[in-house]
């Protein structure tokens, strides 16, 4: 990114990022419908890595409406409309990031990897089956490396097929993209506790925008 972004609304569209991808991959591991859309925009971040904003890396907000609808459950007062489970695939992928960030071999191996990838499938949507399968194999041979593992949870028979597992990568790879993010705009743990209102306000706006409202 060509600078550090600072305020609740990149905060906030960075973790519905994060959130738009661990649902994504809950919905792959139990062999739920994904939104076409939110796919898209969520493998494509991977390759946006020198955005003029926050949202650049995205495309626009519409893209987002599944990550802010999740973001807006987890973070509101209603525990029951929480998934913990999501939570904890967030949380390992922050942590995670912030492991990555203290390895700089690790991070130039993926930024070149990435480079490259982005260089041989110039013409191939992020979607593409042989797109997703390179990205399952730069994660497997980076952050999969890091502990603690991402345990997804699922049905088994979907969870080992060569397909699935593939998507699951890349979209935690992608989730990985938004965790980056996210400590780009300033976010830590203290903005996660202290900023959560300030986070809800941005979300409800960010998700009227997304929705056409307003």
């Amino acid at each position: 990114m060509n600078a550090v972004y600072t305020d609740f609304r990149d905060r906030c569209i960075a973790l519905a990022g994060l959130f738009q991808c661990v649902r994504l991959v809950q919905q792959t591991a139990r062999g739920e419908r994904r939104d076409a859309a939110a796919t898209v925009a969520s493998l494509g971040s991977i390759f946006n890595t020198d955005p003029e904003t926050a949202l650049g890396v995205y495309g626009d907000v519409a893209a987002l409406r599944i990550g802010l609808e999740t973001l807006l459950a987890q973070l509101g007062s209603d525990s029951a409309q929480r998934d913990m489970e999501l939570t904890g695939y967030a949380i390992t992928l922050l942590h995670l990031e912030r492991k990555l960030s203290k390895q700089p071999e690790m991070l130039r191996g993926l930024g070149d990897g990435i480079g490259r990838l982005a260089a041989q499938t110039e013409h191939f949507e992020p979607s593409d089956p042989a797109v997703i399968a390179a990205l399952a194999e730069l994660y497997s041979d980076t952050i999969s490396t890091l502990q603690p593992r991402v345990m997804v949870k699922g049905e088994q028979s979907i969870l080992t097929g060569t397909d699935s597992r593939n998507m699951i990568r890349a979209l935690l790879l992608g989730g990985m993209r938004a965790a980056v993010l996210w400590r780009q705009c300033g976010g830590n743990r203290v903005q996660l506790i202290l900023g959560r209102k300030a986070l809800l306000r941005a979300c409800r706006k960010l998700l009227e925008e997304a929705r056409g409202i307003g």
